[in-house]
C-alpha cells in the first residue's frame, strides 16, 4: 500500500513495538499449551486430584485470575499519558518478562496463580502501549495499516509458543517454556534506548492539563464512547479467549478419542495453535481495507458475527462428531475462527481515533482493562460449567451467545472513518 516514507525512527519503533506484542503473545499462549502437563504436575502437589475435571476447573480458575491482573493494568494508562508511551512500553514488557520466567519456579498451583497475575498486569497494559505509540508515531495516511501489522505481532506469538511446545517443551517440559518467557527483557531494553516519544505525544505533554484524565474519560462528552468501547472489547475477550485457551485442550482430548498418543496428541495441538494464527493474522491484515471501506461499526459486525458462528460450530457441533470425523473438522472451523479472532486489530485502530492524545492512552488502557474483568467472571462460570456439565465444548460454545449480544451494542459505537487521528 503506497504512502508516505517512513522515518528510521518510526520503523524501529514500531519493530520494538511489534516485538514486545509478539513476545505478549507468546507469553499469554504459553500457559494455554502447557495448562494440562503443569496442572498435572501442580494439583497433586497442592492436595487435589490431577483428573480432567479437575485440570479443567482448575485451568479456568488460574486464567480468570490471569484476566483480573491484566484488568488492572488500566494503571499503565494514566502512567503513559503523564510520562511518555516508550518507557511505559518498555516497562509493561519487563514486569511480564520477569513473572512469566518466575512461573518455572512454582512448587504449587498457589504459586503460579501468584506468578501469572503479576505477568497478566505487564501483559495487560503492552497492547494499550504498543497501539498508541503507533497511532502518534506513524504519518496519517499509513496509521491505519500499522495497526493491522501491529496485532499481527500477538498472533506471531502464537505461532512462537506452538514452536517452543513443539521443541523446548517437548523436550524439557512445561517449566522451560515459561523460562522462554524471559527473552521479552532484550525488547525492554531496546525500547528505552532506541526509541523517542511519539511528537503528538511531547507537543501534547507540554500543555498537559491538570485533571485526571482518568476522570476525564469517564465524565460526559466522552463517557458514552468510553462504556460503549469498554463493553464491546469485553465481548471479544470473552470469545477469542474461550476459543483461544481451551483450543489445545479441546485438540488434545479429540486427538486422544482419535488414537493419537498423548506426544502425538500434543504434537497436534501445536499445529493447531499455528493454524489459528494463521487465520488470525490473516484477518488483521485484511481488516483495516474492509474497515476503509465499510466503516468501523460494519467491519465489527462482521468479525463478531464470525466468532459466533465459528465458536458455536467448533466447540458446540464439531467437537461432539465421531472420534475419527471430530478432529479434522474441528481444526477446519478453528481457521476460520482465528480469522475472525482479527477483530481486535479493529480496535487497535479504531479507539485512537476516538480520543484526543492527552488522554488517549488511558482510554486505550481503560476499555481493554476493564473488559477482561468481565472476562474473568466468564471463566469462573466456564470453569463451573465445565466441571457441572463434564465436558469442555458446551460452555465453551455458549460464549458465542455474547457475540450476537455484541452485535446490538455496536450501533452506539461511534464512527470515525475518513477522520482524522485527533490532536
Amino acid at each position: 500500500m503506497a504512502g508516505t516514507r517512513l522515518s528510521g525512527q518510526q520503523i524501529t519503533g514500531f519493530w520494538a513495538a511489534w516485538a514486545g506484542w509478539m513476545l505478549d503473545g507468546m507469553d499469554s499462549f504459553i500457559y494455554a499449551l502447557v495448562l494440562a502437563p503443569a496442572m498435572r504436575e501442580l494439583l497433586p502437589r497442592s492436595g487435589y486430584k490431577a483428573d480432567d475435571a479437575h485440570v479443567a476447573y482448575a485451568g479456568s480458575l488460574l486464567f480468570a485470575l490471569f484476566l483480573i491482573g491484566w484488568g488492572l493494568s488500566f494503571i499503565w494508562g494514566p502512567i503513559a499519558d503523564r510520562y511518555g508511551r516508550t518507557r511505559t512500553l518498555a516497562g509493561t514488557v519487563l514486569i511480564y518478562s520477569v513473572f512469566t520466567g518466575a512461573a518455572a519456579l512454582a512448587g504449587n498451583v498457589w504459586e503460579l496463580a501468584a506468578f501469572r497475575f503479576l505477568a497478566g498486569i505487564g501483559i495487560g497494559g503492552e497492547w494499550a502501549m504498543a497501539g498508541t505509540y503507533v497511532a502518534e508515531a506513524w504519518p496519517e495516511d499509513r496509521r491505519r495499516q500499522g495497526a493491522g501489522y501491529l496485532q499481527t505481532g500477538y498472533y506471531a506469538g502464537f505461532f512462537v509458543a506452538a514452536v517452543l511446545n513443539f521443541t523446548v517443551g517437548a523436550a524439557y517440559g512445561w517449566r522451560a517454556m515459561f523460562l522462554c518467557g524471559l527473552a521479552p527483557v532484550v525488547v525492554s531494553i531496546v525500547t528505552l534506548l532506541r526509541v523517542r516519544e511519539p511528537e503528538r505525544w511531547v507537543a501534547a505533554h507540554e500543555a498537559l492539563p491538570r485533571r485526571s484524565p482518568l476522570a476525564r474519560i469517564l465524565s460526559a462528552p466522552l463517557l458514552r464512547r468510553t462504556v460503549v468501547n469498554t463493553t464491546l472489547v469485553a465481548v471479544a475477550i470473552i470469545g477469542l479467549w474461550a476459543g483461544a485457551v481451551y483450543e489445545p485442550t479441546a485438540v488434545i482430548k479429540l486427538a486422544r478419542s482419535a488414537g493419537y498418543a498423548l506426544p502425538a496428541a500434543q504434537r497436534m495441538a501445536s499445529y493447531a495453535t499455528a493454524l489459528l494464527s494463521t487465520g488470525t493474522i490473516i484477518g488483521c491484515l485484511i481488516l483495516p481495507g474492509i474497515a476503509d471501506r465499510l466503516g468501523r461499526r460494519w467491519t465489527l459486525a462482521l468479525y463478531f458475527a464470525g466468532m459466533a458462528v465459528t465458536i458455536a460450530a467448533g466447540f458446540g457441533w464439531a467437537y461432539y462428531l465421531p472420534p475419527q470425523t471430530a478432529l479434522p473438522v474441528f481444526l477446519a472451523v478453528l481457521f476460520f475462527l482465528g480469522i475472525a479472532g482479527g477483530n481486535f486489530a479493529l480496535f487497535s485502530l479504531w479507539l485512537p481515533e476516538q480520543y484526543t492524545t492527552d488522554v488517549r492512552a488511558t482510554a486505550f488502557a481503560f476499555c481493554t482493562s476493564i473488559g477482561r474483568f468481565v472476562g474473568a467472571g466468564v471463566n469462573f462460570a466456564l470453569a463451573a460449567g465445565v466441571q457441572h456439565m463434564g465436558t469442555l465444548g458446551t460452555p465453551v460454545a455458549l460464549t458465542a451467545v455474547a457475540f450476537a449480544l455484541g452485535l446490538l451494542v455496536i450501533p452506539a459505537a461511534t464512527e470515525t472513518v475518513g477522520q482524522r487521528l485527533p490532536a
